[in-house]
């Protein structure tokens, strides 16, 4: 069950929420709207119900409505229709085949962007909006093109060790690391609607979206390999972060692109 799937009940995605460690929780506040908002949410709740990956529906006495979703991984499936992914699901995209990437990276000129900022703020004209340099975790240049640069790192490994791109379970995305993943990701159906919608948020929420996306994977990357190591044998959950890498890797290069930066593959 994704966000897109419930917008077909709810008329818009709904909006994750809380860490995802325990429960995969979207909410929705589309009730609040009707005239007599508790049965509206109601309502909703048992439509909501009776779909296949909805583990449960509940409905707060303001007329808030909470998911919670059964199986989260499906979002890479969503994600990957969205970026183009899901058209040629079995071959890794070729370094700078997608959006916003480059095959090597280039260190961005000093623009004088102050780590944080908003992205363009006190730039030079021409320059990137977050340079790559300082290489230190707290310039938000640095950490969204290292992101991009390990997730297509991955890509090339699982390629090399004959991790297959088929047999995808969405279900073996278990982990609490894979979940923070995850529950980032599950963010951008809503943003797509807002920005389809006219209402885009601007660059300050694009450039934290992007940032926290970031940061999740970074910590999936160093506690969730993968892709085996030594003679340990692929598993459903090494398919499945391939896959999770590969999503993540296609939205981080869509998110810098927007925000006027390059997504290199390697650093």
């Amino acid at each position: 069950m994704t966000p897109s799937q419930l917008a077909a009940i709810l008329g818009e995605p709904p909006e994750p929420r809380g860490s995802w460690e325990r429960e995969a929780l979207y909410v929705s506040a589309v009730a609040l709207r009707a005239a007599d908002p508790v049965a509206a949410a109601e309502g909703l709740a048992a439509r909501s119900r009776a779909l296949a990956g909805v583990a449960a529906a509940r409905v707060r006495d303001s007329g808030f409505l909470e998911i919670v979703v059964s199986t989260p991984g499906e979002l890479v499936t969503e994600i990957e229709q969205h970026t183009g992914l899901a058209d040629a699901p079995g071959a890794e995209p070729a370094d700078g085949a997608l959006p916003g990437a480059v095959p090597r990276a280039v260190p961005g000129p000093r623009s004088g962007a102050v780590p944080g900022s908003v992205p363009g703020a006190g730039a030079v004209p021409g320059a990137e909006p977050w340079p790559e340099r300082p290489l230190t975790w707290d310039n938000p240049g640095f950490v969204l093109r290292f992101a991009h640069a390990r997730a297509c790192a991955v890509g090339r490994w699982a390629r090399d060790l004959g991790v297959p791109r088929t047999g995808f379970a969405p279900e073996a995305l278990t982990g609490r690391h894979d979940r923070a993943v995850l529950r980032v990701l599950a963010e951008l159906p809503g943003r797509r609607s807002r920005r389809g919608a006219g209402r885009p948020g601007g660059a300050v929420g694009r450039a934290g979206f992007a940032r926290r996306l970031a940061l999740a994977y970074h910590d999936a990357h160093e506690r969730a390999p993968a892709v085996p190591a030594g003679e340990e044998p692929v598993t459903p959950e090494h398919v499945a972060r391939v896959r999770l890498a590969r999503a993540v890797r296609a939205v981080l290069a869509e998110e810098l692109a927007a925000l006027g930066g390059t997504a290199p593959d390697r650093l």
